[in-house]
């Protein structure tokens, strides 16, 4: 399997300083400060890279399980909204997806859903976090 790597740099104090996040392959790289974690600054922060991998990893994740049970999806959109709180600590995070899937009714939808929000590798890796919940629309 796999290995993937990350860098970040981080120069000054922990108010006054800045930073960048990058991508090892080189796909993305970002600002990021005090005020950009903490506040609503310009920039992006670890809690959005976190997102954005919970929501990437689980939608490929679903994408298998409704391929396997013979729904090959054609469209997954998924938003991970991440809470950072007091500590700091993550405290919870939504998943909102909404799929298109022909065939498939909704139970087994939320089933698949549900399987994927508790196996994708993202989410093992997120244990720790109190609370991840889920909300599905299916769109046929």
């Amino acid at each position: 399997m796999a290995v993937r790597k990350a860098e970040a740099v981080w120069e000054g104090t922990l108010r006054e300083g800045r930073g960048t996040m990058k991508a090892g392959s080189g796909a993305f790289e970002g600002p990021y400060t005090y005020s950009s974690r903490f506040e609503e600054g310009q920039g992006t922060n670890p809690e959005e890279m976190i997102g954005a991998a919970h929501a990437g990893c689980f939608s490929m994740f679903l994408s298998a399980q409704l391929t396997s049970a013979g729904f090959p999806p054609k469209r997954i959109h998924t938003t991970a909204t991440v809470y950072l709180e007091a500590g700091p600590t993550i405290t919870r995070i939504d998943l909102d997806t909404e799929a298109e899937v022909p065939g498939v009714d909704q139970k087994t939808f939320d089933e698949l859903a549900e399987k994927s929000k508790a196996n994708c590798p993202i989410s093992k890796a997120l244990a720790s976090v109190e609370q991840i919940n889920l909300k599905t629309r299916l769109i046929q």
